[in-house]
């Protein structure tokens, strides 16, 4: 996927890790190597995180 699109709003598919699915997540920041932001759906629903790019499967709007 190509970062360059990402921006604060975006809503993005995070890849399954561990035992947690794949996610639904909102972009607050766009950083060098990771995004923040909040879960949107899954288990950390409302949460805070920092994923990497790599585990970005989808841009979703």
């Amino acid at each position: 996927m190509d970062h360059e699109q990402l921006k604060p709003g975006s809503i993005i598919r995070i890849a399954a890790f561990d035992d947690v699915p794949e996610h639904d997540f909102e972009v607050l920041t766009v950083e060098e190597d990771r995004v923040t932001g909040i879960a949107l759906t899954g288990p950390f629903a409302g949460h805070y995180g920092e994923p990497e790019f790599d585990l970005i499967v989808a841009l979703r709007s």
